[in-house]
């Protein structure tokens, strides 16, 4: 998984520029998205602290926007670990490409080992190892190209999903895993054609001077405008424009008129439509244009991406405060988001015992959200304090470092010269 880490930025030992301070608050944010898909995953039975309508708020709140927010940090430390303001080149950025492809492997197939315990879980590192393959071609991209990616994808990405979906590859059913390439593009629980304007998002945020004061200012104004039109945006689409309804007869009632049927009828029809929107987990259906109107999570529309985006943009900004001004009562979110593939894939482990102790009650019961995030302070905190970097990602960072040395290596066999910034390729 792409670490905020200042000293891993693809430059050859002999050329890396001096190392730069760690956000910690880009640490803390992602502890957060962590988290949020911890309460997604064990599901409103397990939290103990609230009662249940607060439980169903938190649930609504974390599901979807907690996938985006991972997102969108994976974008932000991509930025970082290939030259954060000022993007690498040569051979640098050579190098940074093949530890972004190795770090894609790995993730990839530890993906498909978590799969394979078969937790109903949607996993994301199966996604998030191709979204990193997909941001290849953009490791060389600063900020404003970036920005213009990212909003090119977030408008006419849910417009083409949709229409491929609704003609050429129609939704069938589907299974936690990632089965196919169609899943992975379209039809998944993630699916990259609307989930990569958050990663590119993230990496465009990545490349801005992170440390300033301005650029923060302007990343919380820019995140509330965005989350404001995206719910307004909405709201004025679904409400005093009709969207609810023309859904309600397209979707409820088979294309039958609100107007034919008892008012008792349609308020029931018109709740179920609401229901359906908030029950979606990848994309909309293709029954309706009118679909494109809703920003509920995890439906992938222009409505739902402005706010997810602008949600993480004030989450990342209120981190990074708090960190520096509260470093001590941040350090063990801090420590969490140090790890985030070892506390992700170790929560997945611990679901697949659950599940097989109790298949019945795979998400176990009452305090469980509050175990699983009191467990993973706890080792984070331990094994930071003892060894620093998480289990996984120390695995990670040697396979990524012994894949570029053998890349190397073979370049120096075949007697390749070295590819100056600027200068043309081969």
């Amino acid at each position: 998984m792409a670490q905020n880490q200042s000293e891993d930025t693809g430059a050859a030992p002999d050329a890396r520029p001096p190392a730069k301070r760690r956000i910690d608050g880009i640490d803390a944010a992602r502890a957060l998205a962590v988290f949020g898909m911890f309460a997604v995953h064990l599901g409103v039975v397990s939290f103990g602290l609230l009662p249940e309508e607060q439980g169903w708020e938190l649930h609504s709140l974390v599901r979807g926007n907690s996938s985006a927010l991972f997102a969108f940090l994976a974008g932000v430390s991509l930025a970082l670990m290939t030259g954060r303001t000022r993007p690498v080149e040569g051979d640098s950025l050579r190098r940074a490409g093949v530890r972004v492809l190795a770090r894609a492997l790995l993730i990839g197939l530890l993906g498909f080992v978590l799969d394979a315990f078969a937790v109903p879980v949607a996993i994301i590192l199966t996604y998030y190892a191709g979204f990193f393959v997909l941001a290849l071609p953009l490791l060389r991209a600063r900020a404003a190209l970036l920005w213009t990616a990212a909003g090119i994808l977030t408008l006419l990405g849910p417009v083409v999903s949709f229409l491929l979906r609704q003609d050429l590859f129609p939704e069938g059913l589907r299974t936690a895993a990632l089965t196919s390439f169609t899943e992975f593009f379209l039809t998944g629980y993630y699916p990259a054609i609307t989930f990569m304007a958050f990663v590119i998002a993230g990496m465009a945020v990545g490349r801005t001077d992170l440390t300033a004061t301005a650029v923060r200012i302007r990343m919380a104004a820019a995140g509330v405008l965005m989350a404001a039109t995206g719910y307004l945006g909405s709201w004025v689409l679904l409400n005093p424009l009709g969207g609810w309804d023309r859904l309600t007869e397209a979707h409820i009632l088979n294309g039958g008129s609100l107007s034919s049927v008892d008012p008792g009828t349609a308020e029931e029809a018109r709740y179920a439509a609401t229901d359906a929107a908030h029950s979606i987990s990848g994309q909309v259906p293709t029954d309706s244009w009118w679909w494109l109107a809703v920003n509920t999570p995890h439906t992938g529309t222009t409505f739902e991406i402005f706010e997810a985006v602008g949600q993480a943009l004030v989450v990342l900004v209120v981190c990074m405060l708090l960190a520096e001004r509260l470093p001590r009562l941040m350090y063990p979110l801090t420590s969490v988001g140090r790890m985030p593939l070892t506390v992700y894939s170790g929560h997945i482990l611990v679901l697949a015992v659950i599940v097989a102790l109790h298949p019945q009650n795979a998400a176990g019961g009452p305090w469980y959200l509050e175990m699983f995030i009191l467990g993973s302070f706890v080792f984070a905190c331990l094994w930071r304090w003892a060894v620093g970097r998480g289990p996984f990602e120390i695995a990670l960072g040697v396979f990524a470092d012994n894949a570029v040395n053998m890349v190397e290596e073979r370049r120096a066999d075949r007697g390749d010269p070295p590819h100056r910034p600027g200068a043309p390729g081969r």
